[in-house]
């Protein structure tokens, strides 16, 4: 009877493709159980009312070409301008390719779904898509800390700073960022590609969810708390410590600065960077803090979206509108195009 009531809320499009249930037990689940093999998922989305449908696709396709054109605007005022060939520009444009990925990952496949009045993703097409979304998630993490370490050596160690921060030592640092987050990825994926059983279908988000994804696999519960503790400490934990500590450096410079103007010259110097960071994991924290305080997953599905979708469409805007260097490349650029 379970299965007949399963059954009865899939397209048959999908049921075709759908494998058998197996009634095995789940030992990290104590309710009603139908395990099953599955070779697709439905992506429940933000809304079900059809009436809501062509807005919702209106607003992310315009947050994502926003999001789009403003990084990529960046990354080509960079490139075009030798003035901006400094270390902090360099990480700015590569967080500003990680943004455009990380966008790319996720509002694409809503904005085709809501568009084609489908919500099945593939088995394969959803391990991709959160292979992706963990791989830019964590680069844009690791960068922000680059980044924040660059601007303590900026202002801490000004003399030295472009012997420290040369070419190859930026090069690297991006590197290192690229392959740890890669490492952080393939960590989550392979504990998710290992479960041969699910206990639903059904994904109450408009993306492959890593934390949902493994919430419904059928697998040691012991390992999955391992491997979100490994990755919420090299993607969370350890940044954060470092974004804190060079901060902490930062503060101890600027205050030993004796006027008030040269504290403020310091300071503006890296006001754009924390914005960006306030933003970025302050936004993290409130998904995090709604997902744990609310037992609706829609909600916590629309609370995700400013994190996801919002965040990388206002960072250009945080760079570019306080930044007098961004914006005069971006008018020497427009200029030189037309």
């Amino acid at each position: 009877m379970h299965i007949v009531g399963l059954c009865a809320h899939l397209p048959v499009s999908f049921l075709s493709n759908l494998s058998l249930f197996f009634f095995n037990r789940c030992q990290s689940y104590t309710g009603p159980q139908n395990l099953m093999g599955v070779s697709e998922f439905l992506l429940l989305g933000l809304s079900e009312d059809p009436d809501l449908q062509p807005f919702l696709l209106g607003l992310f396709l315009s947050m994502y070409l926003v999001t789009m054109l403003g990084n990529l605007l960046i990354v080509l005022a960079v490139a075009s301008d030798s003035h901006l060939h400094t270390p902090m520009y360099f990480y700015l444009s590569n967080l500003s390719l990680a943004d455009m990925g990380f966008t790319t990952t996720t509002v694409p496949r809503m904005i085709v779904n809501t568009r084609t009045h489908s919500r099945v993703i593939s088995y394969a097409g959803c391990l991709t898509q959160m292979s992706f979304f963990m791989l830019f998630g964590c680069l844009d993490s690791l960068l922000l800390t680059v980044m924040a370490y660059d601007r303590f050596v900026a202002i801490c160690h000004p003399l030295h700073y472009l012997v420290i921060m040369n070419p190859r030592v930026c090069s690297l640092l991006v590197l290192v960022s690229l392959l740890t987050s890669l490492l952080v990825s393939q960590m989550h994926s392979s504990v998710v590609v290992k479960v041969a059983y699910f206990r639903d279908v059904e994904i109450s988000h408009f993306f492959c969810d890593p934390s949902q994804l493994l919430n419904l696999a059928c697998s040691d519960p012991s390992t999955n708390t391992i491997v979100m503790y490994c990755v919420g400490g090299i993607s969370g934990f350890l940044p954060i410590s470092g974004i804190l500590f060079s901060y902490s450096k930062i503060v101890s410079c600027i205050l030993r600065v004796s006027s008030s103007g040269g504290r403020y010259k310091a300071f503006s110097t890296c006001g754009s960077h924390l914005a960006v960071v306030c933003l970025f994991y302050g936004t993290g924290l409130g998904v995090y803090l709604s997902s744990a305080l609310s037992l609706s997953p829609r909600k916590n599905a629309v609370a995700s979206v400013v994190y996801t979708v919002v965040t990388p469409m206002l960072k250009p805007f945080i760079y570019s509108l306080r930044n007098r260097d961004i914006k005069r490349a971006m008018r020497r650029f427009f200029g030189q195009t037309v």
